[in-house]
């Protein structure tokens, strides 16, 4: 049997261990040098990595400052290939968002694209959509079968607009203008009021839930959720939104009608804005505001606990006239100005807690209590517009839970804020009025086109 020297190779780990003739003391020592050495090893990695990357770093800046570099000789595709993960092996797509046009060079590193063609097509990019701030999407095609090879890039703007960059990896870049891929399509939903909320109505017919509260506000002037609105009520609400070419939604959707019908009344309101607006508002279908002097609630999603007139007060415990409407919210829910006015009184008051008061005519006021603060900027003399936030719900005062007492004043005397009757809204006319007309039409041809 053939018996294996000592010089050779075994393949029993245990065996792997010379065996030496030196002292003891000699080992220790040897073992203490390995580890100190081991110990500058790792240190020296260490620095060595970061230098790397501050080197990468400031390479791309540079690059960025001084301007295009001249034109060089084809690099090796050993010298050019960089790191390569399973996306870029098998030539597939890669998106992601910049933050700005200049962050293009660093990303494109990141994605194993050379540094010198990374900077190159961050320069050109740079300079074609004019160093313009803003976020960008970013689509990045690769080669099948080469890694870091990137055949197109496009670069795509909020609005769709932006630039789509092709090289050869020989130095030339070409830079094409992208026209804005989106188109602009209707959605129509249709639903009735169940038994426990507007929320969950809307939301069970489609109606994503960002938007509940803007289709809500529009009929702020118009009905009571919480006392008119009964089960079985017919609402349809048509929001605008952008499509790519890829089909994707693009962006944030938009309510630009919506309609109500109660056993008592129906309304259907349209989004415009007039010329020299700074938004857009609701306006019925010829062209009247629904915004009228004050709105019938002034926070959202609340339910009414105690209404105008006589009653047995919670915490005294007698009968006296209640000069308001109570709306029971939790405490942080925001208040709004009922109004364009200007705040008369803000701070303790009593009974009623933290206490706003806002002037909006001569002979017309209104007042918000129990509040657990205030907004930001209400203060005695500051002019509020409607629609404000000027403070937020509490439980302070003379309050058996959190709600928001809402009153209305005219002439120094409180009134039914339910029943308060107010102004009609104002009525476009003109070019205003012909622009309306036209942008009714478009959005009443969408939704019959989506209707059937």
């Amino acid at each position: 049997m053939h018996r294996r020297s000592d010089d050779e190779v075994s393949f029993d780990p245990r065996s792997w261990v010379r065996k030496t003739s030196f002292s003891a003391e000699t080992s220790a020592e040897q073992s203490s040098l390995s580890r100190s050495s081991l110990t500058i090893r790792r240190r020296n990695l260490v620095m060595f990595g970061a230098a790397v990357l501050v080197a990468a770093g400031l390479a791309v800046s540079w690059a960025l400052w001084r301007g295009p570099a001249k034109p060089s000789r084809p690099m090796s595709s050993a010298a050019t290939a960089g790191p390569a993960g399973p996306a870029r092996a098998e030539g597939l797509r890669r998106t992601f968002v910049i933050a700005r046009v200049q962050d293009l060079a660093a990303a494109l590193v990141a994605e194993g694209v050379t540094m010198e063609r990374a900077v190159r097509l961050g320069l050109v990019a740079n300079e074609k959509l004019n160093a313009a701030p803003g976020e960008l999407r970013v689509s990045l095609r690769f080669r099948p079968g080469q890694p870091g090879g990137v055949d197109s890039i496009e670069l795509r703007r909020a609005d769709g607009s932006g630039l789509l960059l092709r090289g050869d990896g020989a130095g030339s870049v070409d830079a094409k203008s992208l026209a804005s891929d989106r188109t602009v399509e209707i959605k129509v939903v249709r639903g009735e009021m169940d038994a426990n909320s507007f929320y969950s109505s809307a939301v069970a017919a489609g109606v994503r839930d960002s938007l509940i509260d803007d289709f809500a506000a529009a009929f702020a002037f118009d009905f009571d959720f919480q006392r008119e609105i009964k089960p079985g009520d017919i609402f349809e609400a048509a929001f605008e939104r952008q499509v790519d070419s890829e089909g994707a939604v693009a962006g944030s959707e938009r309510l630009v009608y919506v309609s109500l019908q109660t056993g008592t009344k129906s309304r259907a309101l349209y989004a415009f804005q007039p010329p020299g607006d700074a938004q857009p508002s609701w306006f019925d279908g010829n062209g009247v505001s629904v915004v009228r002097g004050l709105m019938r609630t002034p926070v959202n999603g609340a339910r009414i606990t105690s209404s105008f007139g006589p009653r047995l007060h919670p915490v005294l415990g007698y009968t006296r006239l209640h000069k308001g409407t109570d709306f029971a919210v939790p405490v942080g829910t925001a208040v709004y100005a009922s109004g364009d006015g200007v705040v008369e009184f803000v701070g303790p008051h009593g009974g009623h807690g933290n206490f706003v008061r806002i002037r909006h005519k001569a002979d017309l006021e209104t007042a918000y209590a129990h509040l657990s603060r205030f907004g930001p900027g209400v203060v005695v003399g500051a002019a509020v517009r409607q629609g404000q936030p000027i403070g937020f719900s509490g439980n302070t005062g003379l309050s058996s839970g959190p709600h928001l007492h809402y009153e209305v004043i005219v002439n120094g005397a409180q009134v039914d804020p339910m029943s308060f009757q107010l102004s009609q809204g104002r009525s476009l006319n003109g070019q205003a009025l012909e622009a309306f007309r036209r942008e009714r039409d478009r959005i009443d041809g969408l939704r019959a086109a989506q209707n059937g």
